[in-house]
């Protein structure tokens, strides 16, 4: 028999071939463009970082900004998903994240969030903030 290279084996299986490697291709270039926006944020929230401790010099403590009893893996991870205490978005912030937890009380100002210990200012943002679906 003579093999028909027209065939629809052939032809699915090629397009299944060239299916998989868009779809590496769309993972990779998502998965580095992830890591852009959290390097640029980093390097934009680098500035606010600093701020709080100078507001810490002058006596205006942010209590969001104390990370007493916080292990050094936690602030590690803090920095690594990009966190900065300023959103450098202003439609996109910890309040309005689906990630975010609220004050357990109107009398205290910090949040949580599901991805990183330690209190969170609702004004914050990091790379992985995620919009609340109503």
């Amino acid at each position: 028999m003579e093999d028909n290279k027209h065939s629809r084996r052939n032809f699915l299986l090629k397009y299944l071939k060239a299916g998989s490697v868009l779809a590496g291709a769309d993972f990779v270039l998502s998965y580095t463009s992830i890591n852009s926006v959290a390097k640029g944020l980093a390097q934009s929230g680098s500035s606010n970082q600093q701020a709080p401790k100078k507001a810490v010099q002058s006596d205006q403590k942010n209590p969001c900004d104390n990370l007493t009893g916080v292990s050094a893996e936690e602030i590690e991870k803090r920095k690594k998903l990009a966190y900065v205490t300023k959103t450098p978005i202003p439609d996109s912030h910890c309040s309005n994240c689906a990630l975010y937890l609220p004050p357990p009380g109107a009398d205290k100002p910090c949040g949580a969030c599901m991805l990183f210990k330690g209190p969170v200012r609702p004004d914050g943002y990091c790379a992985y903030w995620a919009p609340i679906n109503n």
